[in-house]
């Protein structure tokens, strides 16, 4: 039986003389197979690519920003040098939250159908998600709490982990008698940590499964729905996720009284989601999603829809 997953991590990559890290690389390539996804299903519904270029060239800005400065109330207890410094620590969700809000900004300035566009962005969001983080996985980022769970990660002499988990790190000279490194803190327990940033690749994955079922096999699915799904889903996902985060060890995470400040971030858009979603199907605040009405709402031409 697999007693756990290890692998070295792969904090730099060099290209000549550039040095990136597969975090950020993956991160973008997450962005652009988001927005191309989001575009190939504006393309089938006939809508204008153009001016959803625009808006995700706004978005692409909005989120690097958020990504960076979400993260400041985490971190005020550091100064604010410190917090506000333009290359300190990124949050997923705070990249999200400013793509969203200045995106949405950007479609109602360009005249754009706000629910429509938001639910075809919604499976870009997902992907996105996936994509971004194998860049975790790469360099062993987000560990969690110890577990002794067969796929939990092993921390092994000499591997360099992700800067947030260098506490976690070791030298063989004070590995244990499995040949891995010891808990801090931890009376001799085994080096072995929730995968957290696996957990949500497998979470979002199955998030955008379940779009794409809702939209191709919803007969009577209503416009705004799918992207408030997304917000339930995953904003869940994030404050169940976190639980593991939300520990004492070397490099985890921020907390605001009992929760981190992305399950804060998480339980609010998954509340409010679920919400918006009760109200749109029960209310049928919206129309029945329909080429029809696509054409009604900006489509250059009635496409199938489904």
């Amino acid at each position: 039986m697999l007693a756990s997953i290890s692998y070295p991590p792969i904090p730099i990559f060099e290209l000549g003389p550039l040095r990136l890290s597969l975090h950020g690389l993956m991160a973008g390539v997450g962005f652009v197979v988001g927005a191309t996804l989001m575009v190939r299903e504006a393309r089938r519904r006939g809508f204008d690519e153009e001016k959803i270029m625009s808006v995700l060239s706004w978005a692409l800005i909005a989120s690097l920003l958020g990504a960076r400065y979400f993260t400041v109330p985490a971190h005020l207890d550091e100064g604010w040098v410190e917090a506000l410094k333009p290359f300190g620590t990124f949050s997923i969700m705070g990249g999200f939250a400013g793509g969203i809000i200045v995106g949405g900004w950007r479609m109602r300035r360009l005249g754009i159908d706000v629910a429509a566009h938001m639910d075809m962005a919604s499976f870009g969001l997902a992907i996105g998600t996936v994509v971004g983080r194998v860049g975790d996985m790469f360099i062993v980022e987000h560990l969690g709490s110890p577990t002794s769970l067969f796929f939990g990660y092993a921390v092994k002499p000499g591997y360099d982990l992700a800067p947030q988990h260098n506490g976690l790190e070791c030298v063989t000279a004070s590995a244990g008698p499995d040949g891995l490194c010891r808990v801090p803190g931890g009376e001799g327990l085994s080096g072995i940590y929730h995968h957290v940033a696996m957990y949500d690749l497998v979470g979002a994955a199955l998030l955008l499964g379940l779009l794409y079922l809702l939209a191709r096999r919803w007969s009577t699915i209503r416009y705004g729905t799918l992207i408030f799904v997304w917000a339930a889903w995953y904003g869940l996902q994030r404050f169940a996720l976190d639980f593991l985060r939300n520990t004492d060890l070397p490099g985890a995470d921020a907390t605001a009284g009992p929760f981190t400040w992305n399950q804060w971030t998480g339980l609010a858009a998954g509340v409010l989601a679920i919400v918006a979603v009760g109200w749109i199907v029960l209310r049928k605040a919206t129309p029945v999603v329909s080429a029809e009405v696509d054409v009604a709402r900006g489509a250059v031409s009635p496409v199938a829809v489904g």
